[in-house]
């Protein structure tokens, strides 16, 4: 009994050290300093824009702005724009622009569908080789678009990820761990396309693929991106990111808004794992180690942290060891409202509030697991606020 609640605390300590820790030094280790190199492409493709909009009148002009101030040549840009029910000055806005620019295509749909059954609805529409699924709320630099086609210029690559950097860093919420939270994300999955081709799942907020290899996202699915990363990847193709290609996005900084949005995402990250579980086999592979180290390891986290917890209690009345363990093991979980505290007190400590978000996120992985498990009708859901 004593042996195999050793066992089990140990273990589920491992696994959470291999997925935050372990797993991204291997890919430092073996990846190192290399970079993705891209061939000069001879020509530019087509490419077309598409965006899911609801509610986006704070945002969306500036969008259009920094999609037609491109460097990419005009005549080979289209932008489709599907407005999900739109209820604030949206859709005034994109009309305006439709009737100034050709290049934009607009609908207006008058019920709720969800961002993936609109882009779903929209797909068609295009009459070129490369889509570009993006947010409203992500702005692109003049080159975003050519850097983020370079990659294609090789035919085993089928989906390219941008480069996100956030934007509105403020020390009272949680904006300064949620960044540093993206930007490890984002040199780990470079390091996942340069070793494998399997990075795990682009940022939604703005990535291109082949338009042939877009697969339309089941009508309940929360998480769209991965699920379109992953079917690119089960075709044979490669998925990476282009450091190059760089998009800024407003970070969120209320925690409860964050949360909503964690469970959210985590629901769809379960739904998926149902749906591409055999690719975790073979796990020795670089597709089924990628997939299972920086994702599945990384999605049940919580039930290693409520395990470890449980057999430290056991353990701790046989053994003064995991006694001291245990305290410790309590007062780090006690961090949080000690954060919670001094917040109140507009005091903000960027440790504790790490340690705040961590614990957080990983409630809405514990949250989002059940939904899922008790199943999604619908993906319809409320935008987190721009610019907190």
């Amino acid at each position: 009994m004593i042996i195999a609640l050793q066992i089990i605390l140990w273990f589920s300590v491992f696994l959470i050290f291999h997925t935050y820790v372990l797993y991204p030094f291997l890919l430092f280790l073996f990846a190192g300093n290399k970079k993705n190199e891209f061939t000069q492409i001879a020509e530019y493709p087509k490419v077309t824009v598409i965006m899911s909009l609801f509610n986006e009148e704070s945002v969306i002009a500036q969008k259009l702005d920094s999609i037609i101030n491109s460097d990419f040549p005009h005549d080979k840009i289209q932008i489709i724009i599907g407005s999900d029910n739109s209820t604030d000055k949206t859709n005034d806005i994109v009309s305006d622009y439709a009737a100034k620019y050709s290049m934009i295509d607009f609908t207006a749909f008058k019920e709720r569908q969800g961002k993936s059954n609109v882009i779903n609805s929209m797909i068609d529409k295009s009459d070129c080789e490369i889509l570009i699924l993006s947010d409203a709320n992500v702005f692109f630099e003049k080159n975003t678009i050519s850097e983020i086609v370079k990659p294609f210029a090789n035919p085993e690559v089928g989906l390219v990820d941008t480069h996100m950097k956030n934007t509105g860093l403020r020390k009272e919420g949680i904006s300064i761990q949620e960044k540093s939270y993206i930007s490890r994300e984002v040199h780990i999955k470079n390091r996942e396309g340069i070793l494998w081709g399997t990075m795990m799942g682009p940022f939604g907020g703005c990535f291109a693929l082949r338009k042939n290899l877009y697969s339309p996202v089941p009508k309940n699915f929360l998480v769209d991106d991965f699920y379109i990363c992953m079917k690119v990847i089960e075709s044979g193709y490669k998925a990476i990111n282009n450091l190059d290609a760089v998009v800024y996005e407003d970070v969120s900084n209320n925690l409860a808004d964050e949360f909503r949005r964690k469970v959210r995402i985590a629901t769809g990250d379960f739904q998926n794992l149902n749906e591409f579980r055999k690719m975790l086999w073979p796990p020795y592979k670089g597709l089924g180690f990628s997939f299972l180290s920086h994702k599945v390891l990384r999605w049940i986290t919580p039930i290693f942290i409520l395990l470890s917890y449980a057999a430290n209690g056991i353990l701790a009345f046989e053994s003064y060891f995991y006694l001291i363990l245990f305290i410790c093991y309590n007062f780090l979980l006690l961090l949080p409202l000690a954060d919670f505290l001094l917040k109140k007190l507009n005091i903000h400590n960027v440790l504790l509030r790490f340690i705040t978000h961590f614990f957080t996120m990983n409630l809405a992985l514990l949250t989002g697991m059940f939904k899922a498990i008790k199943g999604v009708k619908s993906n319809v859901w409320k935008p987190t606020k721009r610019n907190q």
